[in-house]
């Protein structure tokens, strides 16, 4: 089998990802890199014990695409990053597996795939339910007209999360690297309750939930209804429950119009752990010969009296997804690919859209060729970000 050499950028998430990528036969994961020391030598301790060969360590992740006999990326640092990151790995010539969303804001994702395909890379986003056996099943049942016409796809991410309280400024701490932390993101002083997880609800790093897990489930809905860009999409909700340094919904409903008479609307109760169907997590179809039911990893059919017909448990698709991507990198062929970057940035685009619906309080009419909005300028302002000076992604 020949041999892939990969390195893992943010080993919270990452270290999850080094583990599943170290147990693919030829794959070896020789560098772990962290903006956090502590967190880093932690990292490769553990990880180190379970592989028979040198894994070093690295703080500044461009380091590792300097080396040549770095095959892939993998990208799972804070959102602000992820784009950028990607598209520096695929200028040095190095294949990606990057964490969903793949963007922190539309632009990037449409530099992200230029980049992949000028410089001929594999570019796989983290949605891998996209490799999920079942799943996949479920979908060819779906879309071969198992119940019938399907107009409506709803789904869901439902949570319990505290609040994350009122910040301090104080001073980062000496084993992070906060100027590298916040990369190409523009300076916001260091707080002591942001790192290492609630940048997510801060706008500048993060996307929310609808970026954070709404990613996972939006995508089954767009895949299972084989939609690409929507027409319009609006949004309602906000920040209900905790008074804090939150500044995205914690409580969020989004809705999208598509061609030909389809439409996905999607929940967000960060905390409330009760969401449709009394689950936590899922995405529906409504046809005119029944339903279909999507958990995690496997699927049910209900007819059109809501008679279940059909029930079918699935295993995690994270393994079969990295075996996907290293098979792509193997033979150098992004269409091998259970998620190509293309199909990452268009289910990424929801969430995004979403977002600049909820944050600017109006009704987007889009353009469903690319999802771009039309007519209202304050929106197509947030379609892409400001960057600290000097760290503009290029492609």
């Amino acid at each position: 089998t020949e041999r892939v050499v990969v390195g893992v950028m943010g080993v919270e998430r990452g270290l999850v990802l080094a583990k599943n990528f170290a147990n693919v036969p030829g794959v070896e994961v020789r560098y772990l890199c962290d903006v956090d020391s502590q967190r880093l030598n932690k990292a490769h301790e553990t990880f180190a014990k379970s592989v028979d060969y040198e894994v070093k360590t690295v703080a500044d992740f461009r380091k590792m695409l300097d080396v040549p006999e770095l095959d892939a990326l993998v990208c799972a640092a804070p959102n602000h990053w992820h784009a950028p990151a990607s598209i520096l790995a695929c200028s040095a010539g190095k294949h990606v597996y990057v964490e969903k969303p793949c963007c922190h804001n539309p632009r990037e994702g449409e530099l992200l795939i230029q980049a992949a395909r000028k410089h001929k890379r594999c570019v796989q986003m983290g949605n891998q339910r996209r490799s999920g056996e079942k799943i996949i099943e479920a979908m060819g049942l779906l879309h071969g007209g198992r119940i019938g016409n399907v107009h409506y796809s709803r789904s869901w991410y439902a949570a319990d999360r505290g609040p994350i309280g009122k910040g301090t400024p104080a001073e980062a701490p000496p084993y992070i690297d906060y100027e590298l932390w916040q990369g190409p993101a523009p300076r916001l002083p260091f707080t002591s309750n942001r790192l290492h997880y609630n940048w997510h609800w801060v706008w500048n790093y993060g996307n929310g939930e609808l970026g954070n897990n709404g990613i996972h489930s939006i995508d089954l809905s767009r895949w299972g209804l084989q939609v690409d860009y929507p027409e319009r999409a609006v949004s309602s909700g906000g920040r209900y429950f905790y008074d804090d340094d939150q500044q995205t919904a914690d409580t969020h409903v989004v809705s999208f119009e598509f061609g030909g008479g389809r439409q996905i609307v999607w929940e967000c109760l960060s905390c409330n752990r009760y969401g449709a169907d009394g689950t936590g997590f899922g995405a529906t179809f409504h046809g005119d010969k029944g339903s279909l039911f999507l958990n995690s990893w496997g699927y049910k059919i209900f007819d059109e009296k809501m008679k279940e017909v059909t029930s079918v448990d699935g295993v995690d698709g994270l393994r079969a997804h990295i075996a996907n991507f290293i098979n792509a990198v193997r033979n150098e062929d992004p269409q091998l690919l259970h998620s190509d970057i293309e199909e990452g940035h268009k289910s990424t685009l929801l969430c995004h859209l979403g977002n600049i619906a909820h944050r600017t309080g109006d009704s987007l009419r889009c353009n469903p060729e690319n999802g771009h909005v039309l007519d209202n300028a304050e929106a197509m302002k947030l379609w892409q970000r400001e960057y600290e000076p000097g760290w503009e992604p290029k492609v």
